[in-house]
């Protein structure tokens, strides 16, 4: 029997067609990783840790998925690769700021099942999520 596990992911988008941009990531998200069984609306949010002339556009969505945590990692990073982004945020090791950068497309790992994960490159539950009102107002919505 395969073992289904329940995932939630942060979406935004702030370059280009911005909900036609989260409209192809769910798409690929549903072609790649697994059922979306229930989409936030969007929202339009300002920056939020760095000043850009553009605002995002925002949603969340739950997804049934087989993937492990890391498959579901490299499958999001994949589908960013593919819809253009080339930037990820960065840490400036000097001062200890969190660098961030405007994206095409932007899939945050918000929780996976009741996992807890603190690895250099996967967090879960996401560590910043409950700061943002940008991830906690659609991820309220269809939790």
């Amino acid at each position: 029997m395969v073992t289904k596990h329940t995932v939630y992911l942060g979406l935004g988008s702030n370059i280009g067609h911005r909900q036609r941009n989260l409209r192809r990531a769910i798409a690929q998200i549903k072609k790649l990783i697994g059922e979306v069984d229930r989409q936030s609306t969007f929202i339009v949010t300002e920056p939020w840790g760095y000043e850009s002339p553009n605002s995002y556009v925002n949603a969340c969505v739950r997804v049934l998925t087989e993937l492990t945590p890391r498959q579901l990692l490299e499958t999001t990073q994949a589908i960013e690769r593919n819809m253009g982004r080339t930037t990820h945020t960065v840490k400036d090791y000097e001062t200890g700021i969190m660098l961030y950068s405007d994206r095409p497309i932007d899939i945050d790992i918000l929780l996976y099942d009741d996992l807890t994960i603190d690895e250099p490159d996967l967090k879960i539950p996401h560590p910043l999520m409950k700061e943002r009102d940008f991830v906690m107002t659609p991820l309220r919505e269809i939790l």
